[in-house]
């Protein structure tokens, strides 16, 4: 069988994140079949799934958030007692405004990234003031103007458990797609993660369970049915915590009418507008109030574990509007929580359901305006195998348009941060990096701004800001790996006979392997997918 470089690249850059470097042969793996080996991956559905030592669920990281409260507080109580101040959290470093650059040429790469090694070189190259001077053979005598030196940085605080936690499983989740084959399953999860999105800003509970969610309610269900992964998501406690769940009462209920709180629309309205429906399809503010309604009472046990373990869902029919309801146009008798579940179990067959999810997987794996006659295709599986989306990733891959479409989409922050590494044969063994890049980058891990997820399309990773901040992330990778790397093997490995002629030339022209480097991160066959 003839090899095809072009589609492999598509095979590892649409659906995929890249390939390896090392002697991993991706790219000639793909190029034999690059659609069977795209498809392989979903033959192994196990393979979604993350294990990793220390990695707990969300009921005991629960209630390692509740007794780390718990200590805090007594700390502060016992401080204030003895009239010592309370230790100040940590600040975040100020945000720094990046430099503008307005386009992706490797020439204007090149020459912007020759002057900052250039300066770097003459950096190296002045005196510094760490050789030994008079006035500073005898410390304890005063100097003339000679300023004091600045006090000593605080030690750094020890991590608490919420920051191990989030930073554990950042670092599973990275080294799973730093060393997976091809990477379309865990881009999958990356997808329907981003769909079904919370926020680990959201406070000390989201920021513990954010991994956690994934694991439980993303992963199991990738390569599963849709309607599952709906009930998963909207049971889970991160959701429920993301979206104040927890802190709505039916009025008709006992503990609405006991308390001056009542409905919270903010799940129902997510769950029709972000996670099914989509915005016009077909719901009214009187069905978003019905569903909020119909999910009063999805909670998770508190501290206290008088409704469950701490940190578990949970059922509360004290919380739940009693009677039956209107959704829909279909009445759901009360049924306790089965009521809710049979709603969402309706909402996930609906039409306009099928529509917005295919819609959403065309956008984010083949093009930002996603074409009519595939997302139709994708619908209609969708609803013939009653949301199975092994089917319908299948069904994207088998479609003649995704392996047609230019590679113009721009890769978001995290796939190149994890192409980079992979291409490099760097598996990380700290995410630190990783996370610092992603927040320099607009798209810190789990942390969307709002319900709606990070954007999918070009237009919101091409802006100068963000393209300026690539290039400076390229050329210190360039700057600390280039002189034990040749590019010209890398770009091998990235694309072979598929690299474009003005990408080839750019880098043999660089100045330095560093240079190189940073150009071949930097390229077309780099950034796009």
């Amino acid at each position: 069988m003839a090899r095809d470089s072009q589609a492999a690249l598509v095979a590892l850059n649409r659906f995929g994140f890249g390939a390896r470097g090392g002697a991993s042969g991706d790219l000639i793996n793909a190029a034999s079949d690059p659609r069977g080996f795209v498809k392989a991956e979903l033959a192994r559905p196990n393979g979604v799934l993350l294990e990793a030592p220390g990695l707990q669920s969300t009921p005991q990281l629960g209630q390692a958030v509740f007794a780390y409260q718990d200590q805090v507080k007594q700390a502060r109580e016992a401080a204030a007692k003895a009239g010592a101040p309370a230790d100040a959290p940590p600040q975040a470093p100020a945000d720094q405004k990046p430099g503008l650059r307005r386009n992706l040429s490797l020439n204007a790469v090149a020459t912007e990234i020759a002057g900052q090694m250039a300066e770097a070189k003459a950096s190296d190259n002045k005196p510094t003031d760490n050789k030994p001077a008079d006035n500073m053979a005898k410390p304890d005598i005063m100097q003339p103007n000679v300023a004091a030196p600045p006090p000593a940085k605080p030690a750094p605080q020890p991590l608490n458990v919420i920051q191990k936690t989030f930073r554990a499983e950042a670092l599973a989740r990275l080294q799973r797609a730093t060393l997976v084959e091809c990477g379309f399953t865990e881009r999958l999860v990356v997808f329907w993660s981003n769909h079904f999105c919370i926020s680990a800003s959201k406070g000390e509970l989201a920021r513990i369970w954010a991994g956690a969610f994934e694991r439980e309610a993303i992963r199991p269900h990738v390569l599963g049915g849709f309607a599952d992964m709906l009930k998963a998501v909207e049971q889970h406690p991160a959701m429920l915590f993301f979206l104040d769940n927890q802190q709505s009462l039916g009025p008709d209920s006992r503990a609405g009418q006991n308390r001056r709180r009542g409905l919270n629309e903010n799940l129902a309205r997510e769950i029709m507008e972000l996670h099914t429906l989509g915005v016009g399809g077909g719901y009214t503010q009187d069905d978003v109030t019905s569903l909020a309604r119909i999910i009063t009472g999805w909670t998770f046990a508190g501290r206290q574990g008088q409704l469950g373990a701490p940190g578990s869902f949970v059922f509360n029919g004290n919380a739940h509007q009693p009677g039956p309801q209107m959704l829909l146009g279909k009445i759901y008798e009360p049924t306790g929580l089965a009521q809710g579940e049979a709603a969402l179990a309706d909402i996930a067959r609906h039409r306009s359901t099928a529509n917005f999810i295919a819609t959403k997987f065309v956008r984010h794996f083949v093009a930002d305006d996603p074409p009519p006659g595939l997302v139709a295709r994708l619908r209609d599986v969708f609803i013939k195998a009653d949301g199975d989306l092994k089917a319908l990733a299948t069904a994207l891959v088998e479609a003649d348009e995704a392996w047609k479409a230019p590679l113009t989409k721009m890769r978001s922050p995290y796939d190149f941060l994890v192409a980079s590494g992979r291409l490099l044969a760097r598996v990380p063994e700290d995410p630190g990096a990783y996370l610092n890049n992603l927040n320099l980058l607009g798209q810190p891990l789990w942390s969307p701004s709002g319900p709606n997820g990070f954007a999918d399309t070009s237009a919101a990773w091409a802006a100068p800001e963000g393209i300026k901040l690539r290039l400076d992330i390229a050329a210190q990778m360039g700057a600390r790996l280039g002189n034990n790397i040749d590019p010209l093997d890398l770009l091998e490995f990235a694309a072979a006979d598929a690299a474009s002629i003005e990408t080839r030339r750019t880098i043999q022209r660089a100045e330095s392997r560093q240079q190189a480097l940073a150009l071949l991160l930097m390229s077309p066959e780099m950034q796009r997918r």
